[in-house]
């Protein structure tokens, strides 16, 4: 008894630095505890043809990312050699992997939601919704949860893909769902913040925020971070059902798609007005301000005291999480609308020509 609880113990550090989907957990706060490299070096490359706007996702040593060719993409992650490259569909936008039970699932731009197998990269099945799916799936007591263009949010059986529930919104559903307490949040296109129960499909909260929504929520303490299309970030409190405060640049009204990241006394995001902002999440006001040289559409990774994201100015950028000063610059060459993903002490992020990179120490 003894030897298997100790073989358990040594198993549970390379689990816990896994980040199994899009924001590396199912609250989507984009912060791990794992420890990250503070001064990175490219480890490896793996070069492929098509853009890659999929954020990867990093479990059992592998890295799974999807491309515009609609291939869900594997590579070792000690290595960056290809594992398997499926071609599920004809293209893959936004949507990220979730890995969870040895299966892969992600959507496509035809409207589906797909499952594979992660040691094999062969499908097992497909879900079809009537809209593009941009949405990355998050898996939670046994189903998948999937938004579609067609104004939808999908429950799905992880085993099977068989259909348990879906609530129909008032317009598309770009947002990946940010998942706690059996309740799934969403903020669409509609200009509301949801809670659906993942048990039934049916709502819990509604929180009417008047703004067109691309990003997904992030939930801490009982309240919802989101950015949104009309210049805001916006802190949510979710008992109380009311938005409690809005940032916006009092100069720069720019729209935000990045999702937030959070830490103790920190919300970060990146903004389409090249900017990265901190905001205290008690009261919204910037702590602060760091600018690249092109609009930030990719969301930041927080670990190790530090930030770490991607521009659209083709540049991987690390910023102390205090200051917001740079400790690290690469130069990639090519935009960055993919996050990074965190595990084993390395960071991986994705390329809109087609490059998978590995940094670590």
């Amino acid at each position: 008894m003894r030897l298997l609880v100790f073989c358990l113990l040594l198993q549970l550090p390379a689990a816990s630095q896994d980040w199994p989907q899009f924001r590396g957990g199912a609250r989507l706060t984009g912060a791990s505890a794992a420890p990250a490299p503070a001064q990175p070096k490219l480890l490896w490359t793996w070069e492929g043809k098509e853009a890659i706007l999929s954020s990867p996702a990093i479990a059992g040593g592998a890295v799974y990312a999807g491309n515009e060719a609609g291939e869900l993409i594997a590579l070792d992650l000690a290595t960056g050699k290809l594992r398997w490259k499926p071609k599920l569909g004809e293209s893959i936008g936004e949507s990220s992997p979730a890995v969870a039970d040895g299966r892969v699932y992600i959507g496509d731009l035809e409207g589906a939601l797909h499952a594979v197998d992660a040691a094999s990269g062969r499908k097992l099945w497909s879900f079809a919704t009537t809209g593009e799916v941009k949405a990355s799936p998050v898996v939670a007591a046994g189903r998948v949860i999937i938004g579609s263009y067609d104004g939808a949010l999908y429950a799905v059986d992880a085993a099977t893909g068989k259909p348990a529930w879906s609530f129909k919104t008032g317009g598309q559903v770009h947002s990946t769902a940010a998942i706690d307490n059996g309740i799934a949040y969403i903020a669409g296109c509609d200009g509301v913040l949801r809670g659906i129960r993942v048990a039934d499909g049916r709502q819990a909260l509604e929180v009417r925020i008047g703004s067109y929504t691309a990003a997904s929520p992030a939930l801490e303490g009982g309240r919802a971070y989101v950015a949104t299309y009309d210049n805001e970030i916006l802190g949510i409190d979710l008992a109380g059902r009311k938005v409690l405060w809005r940032y916006e640049h009092p100069v720069r009204k720019f729209p935000f798609i990045s999702s937030a990241a959070l830490a103790p006394g920190l919300v970060v995001v990146g903004g389409r007005d090249k900017m990265i902002h901190a905001l205290n999440p008690a009261t919204g006001k910037p702590v602060w301000q760091y600018s690249t040289r092109a609009r930030v559409e990719g969301s930041p990774l927080i670990a190790s005291g530090r930030v770490y994201i991607g521009g659209g100015d083709g540049r991987f950028y690390v910023l102390d999480l205090k200051t917001g000063k740079p400790v690290f610059e690469y130069e990639a060459a090519s935009p960055i609308s993919a996050s990074p993903a965190l595990s084993q002490g390395r960071i991986v992020i994705a390329t809109q020509d087609g490059r998978v990179l590995c940094f670590g120490s």
